[in-house]
């Protein structure tokens, strides 16, 4: 057995996962998805675990022919594997601001529906440490609390996990991902109802396999994966950061990736209870009573309650929050992303949406 998946079914024990069931595995054509679908067959094919896997495929089609070219890649590896595949086609993307999150809510969307299509208990994807790490700086560097510096992990409900980055799916959220995903079988199998209980998000790389990790397997299991040229685009926060800010911290310390990845995991077991908040306003004198740290974890839990998530939230409008706590002044506003505002009046803390015609 190749040491990669040796780790991988150590992982999967210690995660105390499911033997036996269906499982979606989210499939972009690039090393990390691509090892991940090859281990688990590999488990599969060895009768360590008795799963079914449906591969997902989702074409973005934001790089013209490199998109259909990944499509056309992971449906052969699924054929001659003999993997069932599953592949989604976006529409019209605008551009004109933050593509990498809109392509998320559709993509998210897909797997959902997909494995709701083939009776699946979990949703499996390729998030490796350096995603990790790359993830914690972004965080970090937002100003992100606790909550953001936790990163992703391993397993976790996908609906929570949607919640968290403010990404609910509504139905027509699901219908932007395109028509009901049609199954491409190479066997016999029936589709399943959906069971009952809640979905899970999977990530069984993230603790312990790095992006070499990745591309080795794949080059020693004979397959040539397919490399997203968008990660060379430095316009994107995370391509910066992978590409020139990593670098300069290796310079400090070699093992970075596995710091920044460990970190991650040790906030996750810091506890971090979130206030319950059901008012339409808060009191600015309760509010100056609190530590530093109750106050900002109120104003988080608030905000997310008031807007439905915490999506662009960070440390400055937290702190521009405060300021208007700490002022004597009525009238004041603390503007939020989205066209939002809070406004102090009377010693009460009101939100409002903006609304633009």
């Amino acid at each position: 057995m190749h040491s990669f998946v040796r780790n991988l079914t150590t992982e999967w024990r210690r995660l105390d996962l499911l033997r036996t069931g269906t499982i979606v595995i989210g499939v972009s054509g690039g090393a990390d998805s691509v090892s991940l679908l090859l281990g688990m067959h590999e488990l599969v094919a060895l009768k360590k675990l008795d799963l079914r896997i449906v591969a997902a495929h989702y074409n973005h089609h934001l790089r013209d022919g490199e998109s259909d070219a990944d499509e056309e890649f992971v449906r052969a590896l699924t054929n001659s594997k003999k993997i069932e595949l599953a592949v989604g086609h976006a529409g019209p993307i605008d551009g004109s601001s933050n593509v990498e999150q809109k392509a998320r809510v559709v993509r998210y969307a897909f797997l959902s529906k997909t494995a709701e299509n083939v009776g699946a208990f979990a949703v499996l994807t390729g998030h490796t440490m350096n995603d990790q790490a790359e993830t914690f700086l972004i965080n970090l560097i937002r100003g992100s609390g606790p909550r953001g510096l936790c990163g992703m992990k391993p397993v976790r409900p996908l609906e929570e996990e949607k919640r968290r980055r403010g990404e609910e799916m509504t139905r027509s959220d699901c219908e932007i991902a395109g028509d009901t995903p049609i199954i491409q079988s190479n066997e016999e199998t029936p589709l399943l109802p959906f069971d009952s209980s809640p979905l899970l998000l999977i990530r069984p790389l993230l603790t312990w396999a790095k992006r070499l990790h990745t591309e080795g397997y794949c080059r020693e299991s004979g397959v040539e994966y397919r490399y997203d040229t968008m990660n060379e685009d430095t316009a994107y926060k995370r391509v910066r950061i992978r590409k020139i800010l990593l670098p300069m911290l290796e310079d400090f310390n070699p093992n970075i990736v596995e710091t920044l990845s460990r970190t991650a995991s040790l906030m996750q077991e810091i506890p971090n209870p979130k206030p319950t908040i059901g008012e339409d306003t808060l009191e600015t004198a309760a509010l100056r009573a609190m530590s530093p740290q109750a106050m900002y974890d109120t104003l988080r839990a608030w905000l997310e309650a008031r807007r439905g998530h915490a999506r662009s939230i960070s440390l400055k409008h937290i702190q521009a929050i405060e300021r208007l706590i700490m002022s004597e002044k009525s009238g004041r506003i603390a503007e939020l992303p989205g066209r939002a505002s809070v406004i102090r009046s009377g010693g009460r803390l009101t939100y409002r949406e903006n609304n633009v015609d």
